[in-house]
């Protein structure tokens, strides 16, 4: 019985895992007591486990050096940084604005608010980063107004907590920052990665909304006329847009040709962008009015954290910044946002950092619990039974895509997305790679995958995060002064169920298209053009290693490579070599083989119409016109 117990040691101790976890103890406490105690069983079973056990008490000592590997991670101090950023901009109320110039833009066609919340965020998702900013932002300023215009309650709860969930995968994502880290990879390649992907699902969650705002056309009305604050006006956005979009092309054209084709794109959208900032400042600074009130609006509104994502991301894709050194610009950035919108006090700076110091905490400890029952995990050979596990599975690549993704989608009802990262990544990656899988294609099908932990019930975190700002109880609107339904958990859940099915769709859109992942690599190179030319010695085998048209020796035997040539500058009259030590040389040849004249550094006599090579008589030697 001990023997069959000590041969299976890492099935045991991965099931004890989960049933601590599924007990309700805090993670990283689970996962530390579960290394400990399996270390202890280990080491006693050791002697009985057939040599499947590798557990000593001298291993303990590894301890401390493991734990200083997590601390002194650089990679991961993105994650303070970008919470930082996030809480702040919270707190700056550029969602509130956004919000507000976004449904007023879209406000004329039907589902115009929903539109407006899913673009906001994607937006705040690509500043921020942080899952429950997002929603918890989104759920105070929009909701309230979407029951206000008569929008159904599902759909509203579903679209804010699905849009709040992008900052799952799209950049500059807290998950990317941790798959990168644990698959060993990137963040700035896995940030490229996400970023298509990302806009993808946005534009499913868009596509979405217009589909059922043709089938429930009731559900989500427009805003009516008196809402609109902002008037009317597009066509001068429109031409805006046009003008940006003229610059870009230009600049782009002349950045490619003459400057820097790489980045040119990425230059070239900057200057365009800021060409359309600046313009609408000064036709409203200077009252020209040459723009509509909405246009100016939503340029003024949107061109800032535009500007806020280039600090980040594309500082991050240019190669000036590392994803820690942009975080870090990104928490300047949002603290100027903020202090421009006179929106920054002690109080919002105190919070931000309360807030980012319990996540980072929280992190902190999940990894170094990782790090003790990863010592005993690997000890009992653990990742070799997961690796094979997942190796021999059926259908190579694509079955174990399969199995992955379901299992990652069944654990996400349980554990939040930092500890499938830290408790089941580090499982999978050395199978993955085995199987010849890309990590950062790999990275980005789990992200994906992970983002339905914060969406399905019963632990479904983004809905957590909207039950606690969604009216409890009915209240008095107070904007129209009529009494309001509050919104029930069975229609947040509800709500979030077509959104699941959304994510689950993508992944397998990713899993088929590993191209939308894959151009992080940049263009391949063509090799169709390429053609290889061998330089034509001369002199036949001789000639290929010494002088043209000398011997093997020319190129060995005479004390060095690079003597001058035949009849070249600085050859013996005759053209001879001059006479250099054998063994000083770089191949000198020992002097049975070389002949008397290697030994000694007496020149050579060069046959007649040969180059004979330095320190070898011609006719005895290997140094005689072979070949010629």
């Amino acid at each position: 019985m001990m023997e069959l117990i000590a041969q299976n040691m890492a099935p045991i101790m991965f099931i004890s895992l989960i049933f601590f976890l599924l007990l309700g103890y805090p993670v990283a406490f689970a996962l530390a007591a579960n290394g400990l105690l399996f270390f202890v069983i280990g080491v006693e079973l050791a002697p009985l486990s057939n040599g499947t056990i590798n557990l000593s008490w001298p291993l303990l000592n590894a301890m401390p050096e493991r734990f200083w590997a997590v601390l002194s991670n650089e990679t991961l101090l993105a994650i303070p940084f970008f919470t930082f950023m996030g809480i702040v901009l919270e707190k700056s109320g550029m969602a509130e604005d956004l919000l507000d110039t976004i449904g007023q833009l879209f406000g004329p066609i039907r589902g115009g608010l929903a539109y407006a919340v899913i673009i906001v965020g994607a937006l705040l998702a690509a500043t921020t980063g942080v899952v429950a900013a997002s929603v918890i932002a989104m759920g105070l300023i929009s909701l309230p107004i979407m029951l206000r215009y008569g929008y159904d309650r599902r759909i509203a709860s579903g679209v804010i907590a699905a849009s709040g969930t992008l900052a799952q995968i799209i950049p500059p994502s807290l998950v990317l920052i941790v798959l990168a880290d644990q698959l060993g990879r990137s963040v700035g390649d896995m940030y490229k990665g996400a970023l298509i992907p990302g806009m993808v699902l946005t534009g499913i969650y868009l596509g979405y909304v217009l589909l059922m705002s043709i089938i429930r056309p009731a559900a989500m009305p427009a805003l009516p006329k008196e809402a609109r604050t902002l008037g009317s006006g597009v066509l001068s956005l429109f031409v805006a847009l046009a003008i940006g979009a003229a610059v870009f092309v230009g600049l782009e054209k002349y950045l490619e040709a003459n400057h820097d084709p790489k980045n040119s794109a990425i230059l070239a959208a900057m200057a365009a962008v800021l060409v359309i900032y600046a313009g609408a400042s000064l036709d409203k600074m200077l009252k020209i009015n040459a723009m509509s009130r909405l246009a100016q609006q939503v340029v003024i509104v949107l061109i800032p954290p535009l500007a806020l994502i280039f600090l980040v991301l594309g500082t991050i894709f240019l190669g000036v910044a590392t994803p820690t050194e942009g975080g870090a610009m990104g928490a300047v950035g949002a603290l100027i946002l903020s202090g421009m919108k006179r929106r920054l006090s002690y109080e919002v700076v105190r919070d931000a950092l309360a807030a980012t110091t319990r996540l980072s905490a929280f992190v902190m400890f999940i990894l170094l619990g990782a790090r003790v029952f990863s010592l005993t995990f690997y000890g009992v050979n653990g990742h070799l039974w997961v690796e094979h596990l997942l190796t021999s599975l059926p259908g190579g690549e694509l079955g174990f895509l399969l199995v992955v993704s379901l299992l990652v989608f069944f654990l996400a009802f349980f554990l939040d997305f930092f500890e499938l990262a830290f408790i089941i990544v580090p499982l999978l990656a050395p199978a993955a790679e085995k199987l010849g899988i890309d990590l950062i294609w790999f990275g980005v099908i789990l992200g994906v995958n992970m983002q339905t932990s914060f969406m399905h019930p019963p632990f479904g975190f983004a809905l957590f995060f909207l039950r606690s700002v969604a009216p409890k109880v009915p209240y008095l609107d107070k904007v129209t002064g009529k009494l309001t339904d509050p919104v029930k958990t069975s229609q947040i859940y509800w709500g979030a169920v077509p959104f699941v099915f959304i994510q689950i769709i993508m992944i397998g859109i990713v899993i088929a298209f590993p191209q939308m992942v894959m151009h992080y690599k940049g263009k391949p190179v063509d090799t169709s053009n390429v053609t290889f030319t061998v330089p034509d010695f001369g002199g036949g085998l001789g000639g290929g290693l010494g002088a043209p048209g000398g011997g093997l020796g020319g190129g060995l035997g005479g004390g060095g490579l690079g003597l001058p040539p035949l009849g070249a500058p600085g050859a013996a009259p005759g053209g001879a070599a001059p006479a250099v030590p054998a063994p000083g040389g770089l191949g000198g040849l020992p002097p049975g083989l070389a002949g008397p004249g290697a030994a000694t550094g007496t020149p050579a006599t060069p046959p007649q119409g040969s180059g004979a090579s330095l320190g070898i008589p011609a006719p005895m030697g290997l140094g005689g016109p072979i070949g010629n």
